[in-house]
């Protein structure tokens, strides 16, 4: 329709004309389609696997899985893949050019979630490395069935309860949260229905699983909640990924640590309570699809003095470069090379952009060969299911950070806040943390070799790039 506005002409009332018009063009509604995949990728060869606790695998208490869920409003698809890991780790950049190349999916539509298992193989082990290649490729396939799968149209829709069996770090009582805010209890829950069946729930929560055993393989609280979703709502295909629970653990047993019975009794009551909210009044955020992924750089403190390093230095073997894990002596690689920065003179790092990531989780300035995706911190995708912001980012979020980015924008959007995203699980800590040198605090020099630690004002910078990326997302 078109509208000739003349010299003279009442402006008022050639927008009302327009408007009318525009009423009466109908708008074709958004129609979604779904497809779901899962399978085992518990490793055939799994005895002597490193798992994340450093030890080796003996026995398979529980096969660990992956499970895949595509959107598709037939402009754009947006793949969720869940798995029982830690973190993806050396699988992330295969999985990532693969969806690009030969699927057209970029790597801000590809959402790679961990349940943050700890009794499973990690990939950051270079014996483990043929592993997660391995699990690339299986990967991969899982993503091409599940869109093979897709069927429509799908509605989704949005919801939140809570549970009250989590605390906080017992290690460090009073310094949690973000100007007083206490933990986070949240669980939010995504469904996605096909008619009057449930074709997938995703729910996420803040807590670090708890396990049964390190020895053995297995799934923990968020593997065995995912199984009773699957038997009581017949068809549906469960996922669980690990919200910014960095800080956070069951109540029941020790730390992350129960029996067998205690493991699943925390599961039952967390699958009542997704099963409540999937039961309940949720909102529906059926819509079309969106996403962007962008890295945050978030600053450094200055290194230690030169003085204090050699002090460090004169009580650690100083002749073996950085080992990986689970060597003993991995958590004095960083002092070795502090020690190195300072005797060749080399520029230290000031924001976590002039550091790459290696497969064996060592902060470097470059890697020995040029890679299409390399990890450099932090990474956060945000994407949008109509009205519903999914934020997910990347490494061990803790709760506090989680839990403001939440409530800054309760009210405002439908907000679904997750972590533990696509590859290694460097802790975000909060200030009280830093300033208290908590082990969350301290993880990316002693487990990442970076000569020097946070800066106070991380944590703040990052809940500032996740919020203006948000803020964006809603314009």
């Amino acid at each position: 329709m078109t509208i000739w506005i003349r010299k003279g002409y009442n402006v008022a009332v050639g927008l009302l004309l327009l408007t009318i018009g525009l009423l009466a063009v109908p708008v074709k509604a958004i129609e979604l389609k779904a497809g779901t995949a899962k399978a085992v990728i518990t490793p055939a060869d799994f005895k002597g696997r490193i798992t994340v606790m450093g030890v080796a695998a003996q026995s398979v208490e529980h096969d660990i899985y992956t499970r895949v869920l595509v959107l598709d409003d037939g402009v754009k698809k947006l793949v969720f893949v869940t798995y029982d890991l830690n973190c993806l780790d050396v699988a992330t950049p295969i999985v990532r050019s693969r969806a690009l190349h030969e699927l057209g999916i970029e790597p801000a539509y590809l959402i790679l979630l961990a349940t943050h298992n700890h009794a499973a193989p990690i990939q950051i082990v270079p014996t483990n490395f043929d592993y997660g290649r391995r699990l690339a490729d299986q990967i991969f396939g899982l993503i091409q069935e599940a869109i093979k799968n897709e069927r429509g149209p799908v509605k989704v829709y949005f919801g939140t309860g809570h549970d009250d069996w989590l605390r906080t770090d017992p290690r460090y009582p009073g310094i949690y949260g973000w100007k007083g805010r206490p933990i986070d209890t949240e669980v939010q829950v995504l469904k996605v229905t096909a008619g009057d069946k449930t074709a997938a729930i995703l729910f996420t929560q803040a807590s670090h699983p708890l396990q049964a055993s390190f020895k053995k393989i297995e799934v923990g609280t968020p593997g065995y909640t995912v199984d009773e979703v699957e038997k009581r709502v017949p068809g549906a295909l469960g996922m669980y990924n690990d919200a910014c629970g960095a800080d956070q653990f069951s109540r029941k047993g020790l730390v992350m640590w129960a029996s067998l019975r205690t493991v699943k009794k925390v599961a039952h009551h967390l699958s009542d309570t997704v099963l409540q909210i999937a039961d309940g009044s949720m909102l529906e955020v059926t819509g079309p699809l969106s996403s962007k992924l962008e890295v945050l750089s978030l600053p450094l403190a200055p290194p230690i003095s030169y003085e204090e390093a050699k002090k460090l230095a004169a009580k650690i073997p100083k002749d073996i470069g950085l080992v990986p894990y689970p060597n003993p002596d991995r958590p004095t690689n960083w002092i070795r090379n502090l020690l190195l920065y300072y005797e060749q003179h080399i520029p230290f790092p000031t924001k976590t952009t002039d550091r790459i990531c290696t497969d064996d989780a060592f902060l470097v300035r470059e890697l020995p060969e040029p890679r299409e995706f390399p990890c450099v911190y932090e990474e956060t995708i945000v994407a949008k299911i109509g009205p519903l912001v999914f934020v997910a980012m990347q490494g061990e979020v803790t709760s506090p950070i989680g839990k403001k980015i939440k409530d800054d924008f309760r009210g405002k959007t439908p907000l679904m806040v997750t972590a533990y995203m696509g590859e290694h699980n460097l802790y975000i800590p909060t200030r009280a943390l830093i300033e208290k040198k908590a082990y969350e605090a301290a993880v990316i020099q002693i487990q990442y070799a970076s000569p020097v630690g946070w800066a106070l004002s991380a944590p703040d910078e990052m809940v500032a790039g996740v919020e203006r990326m948000i803020e964006s997302s809603l314009h």
